[in-house]
């Protein structure tokens, strides 16, 4: 056996011993542990920020483009959030035990489900530190041991996360493998954790394509998942103009380095005079890119001409493409062929238009009149998220803590045999 093998075996022993007794752990000691890492958070600010500097310093040495090193930074502000996350998370109902869908057979056996969690959650990361902290607390919080394995670019704002967690945890009630780190960079180590059936029970990569790519070709466990966040926002020829124009500059300009900033903007041909110009104005003031079809570039003499790539492109910069649709169904075509499946929106003051692109868009998330950048487990009340799924089986979507979870039948009886 190789040293690192020793140490993933290691690590995935204590994470399944570690699972079974937080399969019974109670509501309040999980509570009691994400609280306290709150206040852990609030204490070691500059001992996190500090650290936080040493991998920013390396990432901008290497040349990491300014949407990956703000996806890297930990400022007060983004720690604000990981103790607002935790907070958010104890406050929370604890799914585990959760009980539903009773009803007597008429056999007499009352038959129902249990909400119990996954077990073990591998959880492979690029760039944000601030993932550590919602993981673990999304893990904690429903009954799940947790193995994390953070981007080397991150690696000292990580183990500052995990000295703090650890501290926390090995003072309580809980066991202290409830969430570890793997310390070491090697990649070899990945390799172990996406191939230990016996230890892991999912993995939840979050990070580049092709990191997820691998993972996926290569696990020997379930994986829960999203490639790529080609998100598009749709202009209708029913509208209101200034809420169309706000709502999607919103959606691409709030961060341009995020899976649900939208990547392209679909506008009815017939509003196409009155919004585009005052849309790509305002886009100009953050100084994107536009990529245009032949009608936009007519427009927009400032547009470059799109290609066939550009719609099929995550750009994670300040780059959007831009395409005039005939109509309605044409831009569900458009979505239909060049989406990721991640977060799609319309603007529209059409009840029906609405009501029919939330049936026929088959993303994890539809929006009407608002931003693609609400596609976010915090956003939506789930406290934090592990990860965005867009496979259709587990979890779709932002994960949170019932993503986590999965049920068991239950059957009450008073002696019942079956005949």
């Amino acid at each position: 056996m190789s040293g690192i093998k020793d140490y993933m075996q290691t690590l995935g022993e204590g994470a399944r011993s570690a699972s079974a007794a937080l399969r019974k752990a109670q509501s309040h000691d999980k509570n009691s542990v994400l609280l306290g890492w709150a206040v852990a958070l609030d204490d070691a600010r500059d001992q996190l920020v500090e650290a936080n500097k040493l991998d920013v310093q390396a990432g901008a040495d290497k040349g990491l483009s300014d949407a990956l090193l703000d996806r890297l930074l930990l400022n007060d502000e983004r720690i604000d959030g990981m103790i607002e996350g935790l907070k958010q998370v104890a406050a929370l109902n604890d799914p585990v035990g959760e009980i539903s869908d009773l009803s007597y057979q008429p056999s007499g056996i009352q038959v129902g489900k249990m909400r119990v969690p996954i077990g073990v959650v591998g959880m492979i990361y690029e760039s944000r530190p601030n993932v550590t902290v919602e993981a673990a607390s999304l893990c904690l919080k429903s009954g799940n041991a947790i193995i994390l394995r953070g981007g080397s670019e991150a690696i000292h704002s990580n183990r500052a996360l995990a000295e703090i967690l650890s501290k926390v945890l090995a003072e309580s009630a809980l066991p202290s493998a409830s969430v570890q780190l793997v310390e070491t960079t090697d990649r070899e180590a990945v390799g172990y954790l996406i191939a230990m059936p016996e230890f892991v029970d999912v993995i939840i990569p979050r990070g580049g394509k092709g990191l997820i790519e691998r993972i996926t070709a290569d696990a020997r466990v379930p994986v829960i998942k999203h490639l790529d966040g080609i998100c598009h926002t749709y202009i209708d020829e029913d509208a209101n103009r200034e809420m169309a124009v706000d709502v999607t500059v919103n959606a691409k300009t709030q961060r341009f380095g995020t899976c649900n900033t939208t990547e392209t903007i679909l506008v009815h041909r017939s509003c196409a005079q009155d919004v585009l110009p005052e849309l790509v104005a305002q886009l100009s003031k953050h100084r994107v890119e536009i990529r245009g079809c032949a009608a936009v570039c007519s427009l927009i003499p400032t547009a470059k001409r799109a290609n066939e790539e550009d719609w099929s492109t995550e750009y994670l910069a300040p780059i959007v493409s831009i395409r005039l649709v005939e109509s309605f169904e044409a831009a569900v075509n458009h979505i239909e062929t060049y989406s990721s499946r991640h977060t799609e929106a319309i603007i529209t003051d059409n009840y029906a238009t609405a009501r029919r692109f939330l049936a026929e868009v088959d993303s994890s998330s539809v929006m009407v009149n608002a931003s693609t950048r609400f596609a976010d487990g915090f956003e939506y009340g789930l406290g934090a998220e592990i990860g965005i799924s867009t496979d259709k089986f587990h979890a779709r979507g932002p994960v949170g803590l019932e993503g986590l979870t999965s049920q068991k039948w239950i059957v009450f009886g008073n002696g019942h045999k079956r005949g």
